[in-house]
């Protein structure tokens, strides 16, 4: 379960990776998407990099999704994160690090879950989360920014917060589709809704 307790405890623990604070700015944070932003359907997907069924999702649903529908411009496609632990929320921040790279870094920290979240203690999970970065044409510097960046941090959480408790998500992968929301599907039937919401 999503609760204030687990988001506030991810937060706090960002300061691990640096000292350096920029709390007296809030930082905005920008809403991730693909495709049609003039679309008739939107399809918004909560998800958390640390989650397996999400994982999952964007093995084996996702790249279909993404072929027949993002990258065809028949829809809409937002991605919000969802927080259950500060290895999520610091994957976040190295998949923000740059907008251009966000939904590639993404499908990386996916496909590599298994690597990077089980690696051990924080510096060995971010250890690895950094070579996931680097191989996506991230620097060190880059990374190091990111990672530090404590507005960013507080203002991610918050985001967090502010949507799924808005949209009254508990789980990941959690699935809207015109506002509707879904629990975890299969690529057949996440096509089935677009279709009947495109009028096909």
């Amino acid at each position: 379960m999503i609760t204030r307790r687990t988001a506030l405890a991810a937060m706090a623990a960002t300061p691990l990776l640096g000292t350096k604070s920029f709390a007296q700015e809030a930082a905005q944070v920008k809403e991730m998407s693909l495709g049609n932003p003039d679309s008739a359907v939107t399809v918004m997907e909560y998800a958390s990099y640390t989650c397996p069924h999400c994982a999952s999702f964007h093995a084996n649903t996702y790249p279909q999704l993404k072929a027949n529908y993002i990258d065809t411009n028949k829809i809409n496609f937002i991605y919000r994160d969802v927080y259950f632990d500060r290895f999520g929320l610091w994957a976040s921040m190295i998949a923000r690090c740059d907008d251009k790279k966000f939904f590639g870094i993404t499908d990386m920290l996916y496909k590599r879950q298994p690597e990077w979240s089980r690696a051990g203690d924080a510096p060995a999970v971010v250890g690895e989360m950094r070579k996931i970065g680097l191989l996506a044409g991230l620097s060190n510097e880059q990374m190091d920014a990111c990672l530090n960046d404590q507005a960013m941090a507080e203002a991610l959480v918050a985001r967090f917060q502010e949507t799924t408790t808005k949209d009254d998500v508990n789980s990941t992968p959690t699935l809207f589709v015109n506002g509707t929301k879904y629990s975890n599907m299969s690529y057949a039937d996440l096509s089935e809704l677009i279709e009947k919401e495109l009028g096909s």
